[in-house]
């Protein structure tokens, strides 16, 4: 189905969300119409932040407005569904649009797996009639379910279509580009070459399929790494409570600003504890990259500023090879909490595998190296 046909049954005039690879042509469809236009359409940094958004948009105009994600997202809309949008607390309603990774009888990646299979399931726990939307799907078959949404959400309900692959489609195409030049499975490679054999944590999509590929092309070993599939956003997490109980061993933490700004309160738990052992790099190419490119906020604001109000006692940006290198070897002698901003261009090689391991033998080889140090 062609989105624009899509968006037009829905009747909507305000969409946020976070962006999904399997919404792609949704994505891109409202960066060509809006771009990023505060009236209309905001990539928020996580979905809950979005659908809090949303609800202050209705609450201002009377409107029922749009939300967007992966299914992995759902997670995030727990509260503000069950204890804001509810029909027993404001009555707030609004539509949801999911991309259904992880569908059941679909292959899919690990992290995928479980979401896939509660995905529909979690939207009926929560009062949300749901209308799945397949590549065979007809525009009367949506308008017949938005007719039939329509009660619910002039009763403050919440309504959801559960996208599968390759649902929606959209002739245009976007092209994410920004100045720097300097590569993210570079900078990967720098990295791994200075921490030697120090544990490294990486965050969720590209970086951590980059990071794989590398050792392997190195020939080392893959204990080294913890590979953060899933679970945006909480790598630095994983990556103190590591560094907290291996208090003589360097712990290294590869982020992501898309992951990095989905949860930001994370970076005043690292500055309040301020573990010495750990060295936090964020790759900002201000963009969620790995589902497709769109932006993020974190092109236009000072992570650096921000990491040292937060308590981090050294923060740098480098945008070259020479300072990345330089302050790496220098985070690795410094003996305290460091951050490390590396300013990155968009974009991967075509060829990009995934890991060959599953999670479980990641978890525990990564475990048995802990062990022994």
């Amino acid at each position: 189905m062609q989105v624009d046909k899509f968006l037009e049954i829905i009747g909507a005039e305000f969409y946020t969300g976070v962006p999904d690879s399997q919404l792609k042509a949704l994505c891109d469809y409202l960066m060509y119409t809006y771009g990023i236009n505060p009236r209309h359409h905001i990539i928020a940094a996580n979905e809950g932040n979005c659908t809090a958004l949303a609800a202050g948009y209705h609450l201002a105009t009377g409107k029922v407005p749009v939300v967007y994600m992966q299914n992995s997202g759902e997670g995030n809309i727990i509260n503000p569904a069950a204890s804001l949008l509810n029909d027993k607390v404001y009555a707030i309603p609004m539509v949801f649009i999911i991309g259904w990774r992880g569908e059941p009888g679909t292959y899919d990646e690990p992290q995928h797996i479980y979401q896939g299979e509660v995905t529909v399931r979690l939207l009926e726990d929560m009062g949300i009639a749901a209308c799945i939307v397949g590549k065979e799907t007809s525009c009367d078959e949506i308008s017949t379910a938005m007719e039939s949404f329509r009660s619910a959400l002039a009763a403050g309900k919440d309504v959801a279509f559960v996208i599968r692959k390759n649902a929606l489609t959209y002739d245009g195409s976007m092209n994410y580009t920004n100045n720097h030049t300097m590569t993210r499975e570079d900078i990967i490679r720098y990295i791994a070459k200075v921490s030697g054999e120090d544990p490294i944590i990486s965050t969720t999509g590209k970086a951590s399929r980059e990071l794989f590929e590398i050792r392997t092309a190195n020939r080392q070993n893959h204990k080294y790494d913890f590979l953060t599939v899933g679970s945006m956003g909480h790598s630095s997490s994983i990556a103190l409570g590591v560094a907290i109980n291996k208090p003589g061993q360097t712990i290294w933490c590869v982020d992501g600003d898309g992951a990095v700004l989905m949860h930001m309160g994370s970076l005043a738990v690292l500055g309040s504890v301020k573990p010495g052992n750990l060295i936090h790099v964020v790759i900002n190419n201000g963009a969620h990259e790995t589902v497709g490119g769109m932006p993020t906020v974190a092109g236009g604001i000072d992570l650096v500023a921000i990491t040292k109000a937060c308590g981090y006692p050294y923060a740098v940006r480098v945008d070259s090879f020479e300072d990345l290198e330089r302050e790496l070897h220098a985070a690795k002698q410094r003996g305290e909490l460091s951050f490390i901003e590396v300013k990155c261009s968009i974009g991967a090689r075509n060829d990009l595998g995934r890991p060959t391991t599953t999670a479980l033998e990641n978890k525990r080889n990564f475990m048995e190296y802990l062990n022994m140090l």
